[in-house]
């Protein structure tokens, strides 16, 4: 007799693990204050912590869960179903900082991929990027001038990396560079998934006149991954209203920050 086939959880039910998961990652695991935020059970955030524990996303800990060092990192499709109004309002603020014969350089990431597909109806500007989201946004968009980075793609995040993505990069002086991450810190900065990809950014936002991070407010304060990349220069972030007042302040005194609320 065969044994019966596990039921995929609800689209409710994962919609609501994303956003614990989000909490956990920011260092809000306490399973009471969960429960008190999401309006359930203490016995439903215990299960659901067990799952993203399996998963790999997070680690138990008595009374909660903690984001481990090696956190493992989420699909684009579970990246793309979270904060999904947020990522929106950001990428328009950040496309409406794109002028008419700009060169504008876009990272990989689910919210840059958005700000790419917000710039497909867009003429007379040029793109380059290392995210494959971007690419299939834009790769019919005939008003835009486009250049692939070089490199093998990198899974699960879609981002193109390598030296000769690299090499392309310091021939280039892009008007804007817009910056995808993991998690956000004010010290640190931008959070990544692998050494490769730290180094990638710092150098995209070393090349760009003006660059900007583009970080829903749930990544803020956020670092599931030991490596992080810092711009060198002056940037700005680009987060959503539900950014709490004090993080924000947190990087504005950083003196090399400003912020930008979509």
């Amino acid at each position: 007799m065969s044994t019966p086939r596990a039921r995929a959880p609800r689209r409710g039910t994962e919609k609501r693990r994303d956003d614990i998961l989000r909490e956990v990652l920011a260092g809000n695991g306490d399973i009471a204050r969960l429960a008190a935020r999401f309006g359930i059970s203490v016995s439903t955030v215990r299960r659901d912590l067990q799952q993203l524990a399996g998963d790999g996303h997070v680690h138990r800990t008595y009374g909660g869960a903690v984001a481990g060092g090696h956190t493992a990192e989420r699909t684009l499709d579970e990246k793309e179903s979270g904060s999904r109004a947020q990522k929106e309002a950001i990428a328009r603020a950040a496309a409406g900082r794109v002028a008419d014969g700009d060169v504008v350089l876009i990272d990989a990431g689910t919210t840059t991929g958005r700000l790419a597909r917000a710039l497909a109806a867009r003429s007379g500007i040029t793109v380059v990027t290392n995210s494959t989201i971007a690419l299939r946004h834009l790769a019919e968009a005939h008003g835009v001038e486009l250049v692939v980075l070089g490199g093998r793609v990198r899974r699960p995040n879609g981002a193109i990396l390598g030296p000769e993505g690299e090499e392309t990069l310091r021939r280039l002086t892009p008007d804007l560079v817009f910056l995808g991450a993991d998690g956000l810190h004010p010290r640190d900065g931008l959070c990544c998934p692998s050494l490769e990809q730290a180094h990638a950014k710092e150098l995209m936002a070393a090349r760009g006149r003006e660059v900007f991070v583009l970080a829903d407010a749930s990544k803020l304060g956020a670092g599931p991954f030991p490596y992080h990349a810092r711009p060198a220069g002056p940037w700005t972030l680009v987060t959503d209203e539900g950014a709490e007042p004090e993080t924000v302040r947190e990087f504005a005194a950083t003196g090399e920050c400003e912020v930008m609320t979509a």
